[in-house]
């Protein structure tokens, strides 16, 4: 058995797998998420076309003002990516975490989604 060589070649390498179960679809697009040191990005991705649908970031203007903790970021993006998802016609999605943990951020960022009224 072969030992990955970093921490970010291990997370690739789960997210790899789990992409294997994971496909969005025109009816329920695949909602991924990004989760670096400091921000979080989150796109809502039609893979039969190959096109974003919605997509947010920490890094917008708009949400860049907040002064608030890592994941009260990642709330605000997970609402501003329902709404931009509701505005494409997106009413359901699949989640797809990326490889990381449903913790913290990503969990911030799902549970502010679902309330505002994504279906996953």
């Amino acid at each position: 058995m072969t030992q990955v060589a970093s921490r970010g070649a291990a997370r690739r390498k789960r997210h790899e797998r789990i992409r294997l179960h994971l496909e969005g679809g025109p009816a329920r697009p695949r909602l991924a998420v990004f989760r670096s040191l400091n921000h979080i990005y989150a796109q809502v991705i039609d893979d039969a076309s190959g096109t974003t649908l919605a997509a947010a970031s920490s890094l917008e203007q708009e949400l860049r003002t907040s002064k608030g903790t890592k994941s009260q970021d990642a709330a605000a993006v997970g609402r501003v990516l329902a709404t931009r998802a509701k505005t494409a016609g997106v009413e359901k999605v699949v989640f797809d975490r990326g490889g990381y943990r449903y913790h913290g951020r990503v969990k911030s960022l799902a549970e502010a989604a679902r309330e505002a009224g994504l279906d996953f």
